[in-house]
């Protein structure tokens, strides 16, 4: 729950200025307020889909995605408001809430990942042109939607121990710290599609399977035709160990390449198209990974404290504790953000995969007792400190639960999607997009 709000937080707040550069050079007619979809009755404006889509070239273009065409993404935008929408709605069915003081401790933490009082996060929104109703709605969606997924997915995931044992017996590398940074595209299948929508959706697969050999960006064409939730996003699924991808996108792994894309692959969920983006981590067939022990000190930034300053004040920190003037734990209680400051900024021993890529590149890169320049990562500027390392057998223990884990993940993201699908094709939506 805190990651989605730390993700939502971002996309509000951070639109630095090449983004709104990108933004302002896509071309826009100007749009009277009209309704552009019905949703079971419930109508989709122009303004709202405008200024959805609004921020989700913003958040292209900060990830330095090219751009596909206005009316590619337009559409995009409005079925996954069509989606959202229903899935609203399937929330009121339920009786599902979110109260005040969930909202207001949600909206609490906001502020203070970002360090920032309320009134600092109000007046930060502002700036930005952010209506403070518009950001305290964003935030009750988000968190209606989890419990919704919740409430019909996830809490119905059962796990068995002979589920866990076969896991462990056929998955032997999946505890070698080995991770994969992918991104895919999804065509989904309409729930009991006939073989001649089955085959159009391959037709239809063919042809972006051509453009991608024929040089189109792969974030770009993920964020203008596919369907999965992250499309918006250039359809980037992050780092992920083996265990925890769906098993065709396990299997396509084995003979791709960084850089490469898999052939068309086909799930109950539709067709898919997928991305190796990179490898890292540990040996294939591995029982034992190397731990760091390490200790961090994180200065966020924010609307008052901007990038260079904060880099800067880090900089700062490190020349005493390299001069011998200062102490690293002494420092990281006194100005880090995490709430490791309290133990000095130890962290413990870390496994690999437990940090986001840009502090785990930073740490692998350090010799015992060093010290790293500021780096920066989604949670802001780090100074990071390796105390030791050692090669640590993997516990039977821990086997199970990241057994568990990952089979417990993968179950719910099927879940998930067949879900989804169901109650698309069960919502009825009156397409307005087009009439003038």
């Amino acid at each position: 729950m805190n990651r989605l709000i730390s993700r939502l937080a971002l996309a509000l707040l951070a639109c630095t200025a090449g983004a709104a550069a990108a933004l302002d050079a896509v071309p826009r007619a100007v749009e009277v307020d009209r309704i552009v979809a019905v949703v079971n009755n419930e109508p989709i404006t122009a303004t709202q889909l405008r200024e959805s889509l609004e921020r989700a070239i913003r958040r292209l273009a900060q990830q330095g995605t090219e751009l596909p065409p206005r009316e590619a993404l337009e559409r995009q935008m409005l079925e996954r408001l069509i989606l959202e929408r229903a899935q609203l709605q399937r929330a009121r069915e339920l009786g599902l809430q979110v109260d005040e003081g969930m909202l207001e401790r949600a909206i609490g933490r906001v502020a203070d990942n970002n360090r920032m009082t309320l009134e600092a996060l109000r007046n930060a929104l502002d700036k930005d042109g952010i209506p403070w109703r518009r950001f305290r709605d964003e935030i009750r969606t988000e968190l209606l939607l989890q419990r919704l997924r919740e409430r019909e997915v996830d809490s119905r995931i059962v796990v068995t121990e002979a589920e866990v044992d076969n896991f462990i017996a056929t998955n032997p590398d999946a505890f070698s710290g080995r991770e994969y940074r992918l991104a895919h595209i999804l065509l989904r299948a309409p729930e009991g599609a006939s073989p001649a929508q089955l085959d159009a959706l391959l037709a239809r697969a063919k042809q972006i399977q051509r453009r991608l050999e024929e040089g189109e960006d792969f974030a770009a064409v993920a964020a203008s035709v596919s369907d999965a939730p992250d499309a918006m996003n250039g359809g980037e699924l992050g780092w992920r160990s083996r265990d925890r991808l769906p098993a065709i996108f396990a299997e396509a792994l084995e003979t791709l390449r960084p850089g490469e894309v898999s052939p068309i692959l086909r799930s109950a969920a539709g067709v898919h198209l997928v991305k190796l983006l990179e490898v890292r981590g540990g040996e294939l067939g591995a029982d034992s990974v190397q731990q760091t022990r390490v200790s961090h000190i994180l200065i966020r930034t924010s609307e008052v404290l901007s990038d260079a300053e904060a880099e800067s004040r880090l900089k700062g920190l490190r020349e005493r504790i390299v001069l011998g003037n200062a102490d690293f734990a002494e420092l990281a209680k006194a100005h880090s953000a995490d709430p490791s400051a309290a133990k000095g900024g130890e962290l413990g021993w870390i496994y690999p995969g437990d940090t986001v890529p840009e502090f785990e590149r930073a740490m692998n890169a350090l010799a015992p007792g060093e010290i790293s320049e500021p780096i920066r990562s989604p949670f802001g500027w780090h100074l990071i400190k390796v105390h030791e390392r050692r090669q640590q057998d993997v516990s039977d223990e821990r086997k199970r639960a990241m057994a568990r884990a990952a089979l417990r993940q993968r179950k719910a993201e099927d879940a998930f999607e067949d879900w989804i699908r169901q109650l698309r094709d069960s919502t009825y939506v009156e397409y307005r997009l087009d009439r003038s």
